[in-house]
């Protein structure tokens, strides 16, 4: 597994390692590439992903199909999650997804997500103080450029030391 914290830091701070990012990210999830979500912003803090407005995103009446908002969402807030936790020490993975829809998306859409590192290592390190793994659900919303909410997202991300994890 490719270790993305030097790559994060430079797309905080050049175009060039945000390009950079971008292009790894999307031949390394294959499932994301043909919707051609790209990160707009990352920082310390916070993270801004497009959603474009083209075909492959479309569903069956010309809007911004329902699961490509699931999936940004998703995205997102796993993206800073990784930032903060990095790959080496924790496993993630999602738990569970519910999405609630607002309005019929028409244009391209954003999703930004916000979150801090120390608030995030403060939840995780107190549930794993009495248990095996933790649960961070992120809520977002992901509007379009005119501002109108599309949808509100909920993830529920498990976040497990990977001393922990056994897979059989």
């Amino acid at each position: 597994m490719i270790d993305l914290a030097p790559r994060f830091a430079k797309a905080q701070t050049s175009a060039f390692g945000l390009w950079t990012l971008n292009f790894i990210l999307l031949r390394g999830i294959p499932f994301n590439k043909p919707h051609k979500l790209c990160i707009k912003h990352l920082s310390a803090s916070d993270v801004h992903v497009h959603i474009p407005f083209n075909r492959k995103n479309k569903n069956h009446i010309g809007g911004l199909h329902a699961c490509v908002l699931a999936t940004a969402a998703e995205y997102s807030t796993g993206l800073l999650l990784l930032q903060h936790l990095g790959t080496a020490q924790y496993r993630l993975i999602m738990q569970n997804l519910s999405v609630d829809y607002h309005y019929q998306g028409k244009t391209d859409g954003v999703v930004k997500y916000t979150l801090t590192a120390s608030e995030l290592m403060n939840d995780i390190e107190a549930q794993l103080g009495t248990a095996d793994s933790a649960t961070r659900i992120c809520e977002v919303g992901v509007y379009d450029v005119q501002g109108n909410k599309l949808c509100t997202a909920r993830v529920t991300w498990q976040i497990k030391p990977w001393t922990k994890v056994r897979t059989k």
